[in-house]
């Protein structure tokens, strides 16, 4: 099933060209989740055979990741707070968590976007939490388009140069993986110093 479903992605992006990854990549960034590399691997390979400009590659992910961010963006500012204060108590999960939650998001909504996009999984579901603390769109649409970015490039150049090799793209992945999540943590750790030396200052 999952194999035909990667089969159809990748026959999408090969027909529709850079629409397909904009397309592709809204819903592997919405309700659709779904590895993205299955799409830009293969939109990087295609650039270096000269049939895409890999520019146009990493901008159509880029755009594409955007749009389906903020799709749950808006999901969540309809409807998510409701649903989670009417179901959230089965959870332990109450309004006055829910107000905690929204305020650490007002104010450090900035690198939360950032680093969740480049976390596999958490990707997809990081417009959430922005949504329902209402992150100012400006700042969510940047922050969201530069995580994007960098995984967008990362994987697209990993195609351009290495794509007509299976067994060395998966090699390669595993380890920029485990590379992205320690930047990441080192990331937030360095964000984090940050803010208690500028709540004692």
């Amino acid at each position: 099933m999952f194999s035909a479903i990667i089969e159809f992605i990748v026959n999408t992006v090969g027909e529709l060209g850079y629409l397909g990854i904009v397309f592709m990549m809204a819903l592997e960034s919405s309700f659709f989740p779904f590895p993205s590399e299955v799409v830009m691997v293969p939109a990087g390979y295609l650039a270096s055979k000269g049939e895409m400009n890999i520019f146009v590659v990493i901008g159509a992910g880029i755009l594409g990741s955007v749009l389906g961010a903020l799709f749950n963006y808006y999901l969540a500012i309809k409807f998510g707070r409701k649903f989670i204060l009417r179901y959230g108590k089965y959870f332990f999960f109450d309004q006055e968590k829910m107000e905690k939650v929204e305020k650490f998001f007002q104010k450090h909504g900035h690198i939360s976007t950032f680093t969740g996009r480049l976390i596999p999984v958490v990707r997809q579901y990081i417009s959430f939490p922005a949504g329902l603390a209402k992150m100012n769109l400006s700042v969510f649409n940047f922050y969201t388009a530069f995580g994007a970015g960098i995984w967008m490039a990362v994987l697209a150049l990993l195609g351009y140069f290495i794509g007509n090799n299976e067994a060395l793209v998966k090699e390669y992945l595993h380890t920029i993986l485990a590379i992205t999540l320690v930047a990441v943590l080192i990331i937030i750790s360095i964000y984090i110093r940050k803010q208690k030396k500028h709540d004692n200052s």
